[in-house]
């Protein structure tokens, strides 16, 4: 999510030793995703310090049926480069989105959106990304 992987190393070990203070303390939190917020907002800051945002119109492409194929034709790091460079909330949107591992009702709390903000929020980037991937893998019939 910040984009730089000393960053995101920095806000790991810094998440990790809040929760293990927490912890001696005997103040662990009942919410389950509190690491992951915690991670998420201290990945926010660390990624807009001397930042200043610009105003560009992305391309969108709906997403196509050969998506997935295009996807596995990425390097790991290519999709989370990619990601790491949407705006907030959309890049905690699609990293969780993408991760697979959470549901919809999981998003909508690590993510702090309403529903209809975050199904925009993935629907966009999803049409962003796919404009990407065509550009970047172009579809050929096989």
């Amino acid at each position: 999510m910040t984009g730089d992987a000393r960053k995101a190393q920095e806000v790991f070990h810094a998440s990790l030793r809040e929760a293990a203070e927490r912890s001696a303390h005997g103040e662990i939190p009942r919410d389950p995703f509190w690491l992951f917020r915690d991670a998420r907002w201290r990945c926010l800051e660390a990624s807009e310090q001397g930042l200043q945002a610009e105003d560009v119109e992305i391309e969108e492409h709906e997403p196509a049926p050969w998506a997935e194929s295009q996807i596995n034709k990425l390097e790991c790091n290519q999709l989370a480069i990619w990601i790491s460079g949407a705006p907030d909330p959309q890049r905690t949107a699609l990293a969780l989105f993408y991760l697979d591992e959470f549901n919809y009702r999981d998003l909508l709390t690590l993510t702090e959106l309403k529903s209809d903000e975050l199904a925009k929020e993935i629907s966009n980037g999803r049409q962003q990304f796919q404009a990407w991937l065509d550009t970047t893998l172009p579809h050929t019939e096989t």
